[in-house]
C-alpha cells in the first residue's frame, strides 16, 4: 500500500471514532503516535551503533514494546494503557539525565491528548503506522512530503491556518537569504516548521563531512507557544533528519523582557511569519521599551528580531500592509528598523496568498543588521497570467518567483520593480506603503480587495484611538 493510501486509511479509521472531531484533532492524534514511532525507530538505530546507548523513554513505554505487535493489546486495555500510563509517564518524564531527548519528549507531550475513545480503532491506526519504516530514507522522505500535504490540508480547511506558511513563500525566502553551514537560524514563531524545514534542505546540500552534519543539527532553532503546532513542528524536524529537536522550544518568545535576551542568544539569521491581526496577552507589552509598547504581535516580533540579530545578521519575514502604513508605535518601529538595518528589499504580495485563513495583503521584508538603510527596493509580485486570486486549487507556486530571483542580483527598475530613497521615506514619515509608480492606480471592485481597503482604514482609525489613549493617559498621570 502506498504512503498516501496508508494515511488516507488512517484518517478514515479515525472518522469512525466519536472522540475525534475535525481535521485539527485528527492530525493531532496522528502526530503524537508518529512522534513516538519515529523516536523509537531512531532509538533502535542508535542502539545498533552504540552498545551503551539507553533510550530516555522507559522500556515499557517504548513503541516497540506496546505498539509494534499487530496482535498486541487492544480495546479497553489499550485505551487504559495510553490514557492512564503512557501519557502520564511521558508528561512527567525524569529529566535528571543530561540527554536533551528527555526535554524534547516531555515538551512534545506537555499538551498532547489522546482523542480516540475506541481502543480497537486505535489498534487499527497503530498497525497502519507500523507499515512505515522511518529508518528507510525513502520512506522518511516520502512521508515528509506527505506530511507537508497534511499541513496544507489543515490550512485549506480553515483550521489552524495561521500555523502554516505556503511552501512557495518559505522556499523563496530561504533561497534569497541563502543560509550557510556554521550560521545559526531561528524562527521565533515557528508554527509547524515550514521555514526551518526549507532551511534544513538548503543546508543539507552543503554537507559533505560528519562535522558539517553536526553543524546542521545544531543550526536550527525554533519557538512556538501553542501546543498543537509545536508538536507538529517537532515531528516535522524528526522527519527531516533533526535527530534531537530539543532546540524547538514550547514557549512564547514575547513573554520575556526584551533586555533579558543576551549576546549568547543572538543568531545569524531570522526567518519567520509572525502572527498578525491579533493581540498578545495582557501585560506582554510591558516587556518592551515604553516607546514601542503595543499589543500588536507583528510589531512586537519585529522589535524582538532587531534585538536577536547579530551584527551583519540577516532577516526575512512576512508582514501585513498595516505595518507598512501604520503610525504611532509603528512609525517609531520603522524608524528604528531603517536606522539600525539595511532594509534592502520589500516584495509586495497580491491578495489571497494566505487564503482561506486571511485575505490581508502581505509583504516580504528582507534586511541586514548593522548599516542604516539608504534606499529600499520594491518588487510587486504579479498574479500569474489568467489568475485573479489564489485558492486551494491554485496556490502560489515557487516558479512564480523566478522573475524576482533573476532580478535580485542585477537590480534595475522595471514594470514590477522600483526603488525609494531614505530621504523620500523620511519625508513620508516612514510610511512604507508605496505604490508601484510604473502602473496606474487601479480601481478594484473585487470583494477581497475592498475588504482589504476597509481593513486598512480600520487599522488607521485604531492607531489614532491608541494615540489619543496614550495622550490622555500621560495627561492624567502627570497631574
Amino acid at each position: 500500500m502506498s504512503l498516501t493510501s496508508t494515511v488516507k486509511s488512517i484518517q478514515d479509521i479515525m472518522r469512525k471514532d466519536a472522540g475525534v472531531d475535525g481535521d485539527a484533532q485528527r492530525l493531532s492524534q496522528l502526530v503524537w503516535m508518529l512522534f513516538l514511532k519515529i523516536f523509537d525507530d531512531r532509538d533502535q538505530e542508535l542502539e545498533l551503533m552504540d552498545d551503551d546507548y539507553v533510550s530516555i523513554i522507559p522500556e515499557k513505554f517504548q513503541w516497540r514494546n506496546w505498539a509494534a505487535d499487530p496482535e498486541g493489546i487492544t480495546g479497553d486495555e489499550l485505551s487504559d494503557f495510553i490514557n492512564n500510563e503512557l501519557f502520564p509517564t511521558l508528561k512527567e518524564l525524569d529529566l535528571s539525565s543530561a540527554d536533551p531527548r528527555g526535554h524534547c519528549v516531555k515538551d512534545a507531550f506537555e499538551d498532547a491528548y489522546n482523542y480516540m475513545k475506541k481502543g480497537h480503532l486505535l489498534r487499527q491506526v497503530i498497525n497502519k503506522l507500523n507499515d512505515i519504516d522511518f529508518n528507510s530514507s525513502d520512506d522518511r522522505h516520502a512521508f515528509g512530503d506527505l506530511y507537508e500535504q497534511l499541513l496544507r490540508d489543515l490550512q485549506a480547511a480553515g483550521n489552524s491556518g495561521e500555523f502554516y506558511t505556503p511552501r512557495a513563500i518559505t522556499q523563496f525566502i530561504v533561497d534569497q537569504i541563502n543560509p550557510q553551514l556554521g550560521e545559526s537560524i531561528l524562527d521565533p514563531a515557528c508554527g509547524t516548521g515550514g521555514f526551518l524545514t526549507c532551511a534544513i534542505e538548503h543546508l543539507r546540500s552543503q554537507v559533505q563531512t560528519n562535522a558539517q552534519r553536526d553543524q546542521l543539527q545544531s543550526a536550527i532553532h525554533g519557538v512556538e507557544k501553542k501546543p498543537l503546532p509545536h508538536l507538529l513542528c517537532v515531528t516535522n524536524m524528526l522527519l527531516h533528519g533533526i535527530e534531537v529537536p530539543s532546540q524547538i522550544r514550547h514557549d512564547n518568545t514575547l513573554a520575556r523582557p526584551l533586555t533579558s535576551y543576551g549576546k549568547s542568544e543572538k543568531v545569524d539569521i531570522v526567518i519567520t511569519n509572525p502572527p498578525f491581526g491579533g493581540t498578545e496577552d495582557d501585560g506582554i507589552e510591558s516587556n518592551f521599551p515604553s516607546a514601542f509598547r503595543t499589543r500588536d504581535t507583528a510589531d512586537l516580533f519585529l522589535l524582538l528580531i532587531l534585538r536577536l540579530l547579530k551584527d551583519k545578521g540577516r532577516a526575512a519575514l512576512v508582514l501585513p500592509d498595516g505595518t507598512l502604513f501604520g503610525e504611532g508605535v509603528k512609525t517609531r518601529l520603522k524608524e528604528k528598523l531603517l536606522s539600525e538595518c539595511n532594509l534592502h528589499t520589500i516584495v509586495r504580495l497580491p491578495n489571497g496568498v494566505f487564503n482561506p485563513y486571511t485575505g490581508i495583503k502581505t509583504n516580504l521584508l528582507f534586511f541586514e543588521k548593522g548599516t542604516p538603510t539608504k534606499e529600499v527596493w520594491y518588487y510587486e509580485h504579479p498574479y500569474p497570467e489568467g489568475v485573479k486570486s489564489y485558492n486551494k486549487t491554485k496556490p502560489i507556486r515557487i516558479q512564480e518567483f523566478d522573475a524576482e530571483k533573476a532580478w535580485w542580483t542585477k537590480r534595475e527598475e522595471n514594470e514590477h520593480a522600483w526603488k525609494v530613497s531614505i530621504e523620500d521615506i523620511k519625508a513620508r514619515n516612514y510610511n512604507l506603503d508605496i505604490s508601484n509608480p510604473h502602473q496606474e492606480e487601479v480601481v478594484h471592485h473585487d470583494p477581497d480587495e475592498l475588504l482589504a481597503q476597509y481593513d486598512k482604514q480600520l487599522q488607521g482609525i485604531q492607531e489614532i484611538r491608541n494615540q489619543l489613549k496614550d495622550i490622555l493617559s500621560e495627561a492624567l498621570t502627570s497631574k
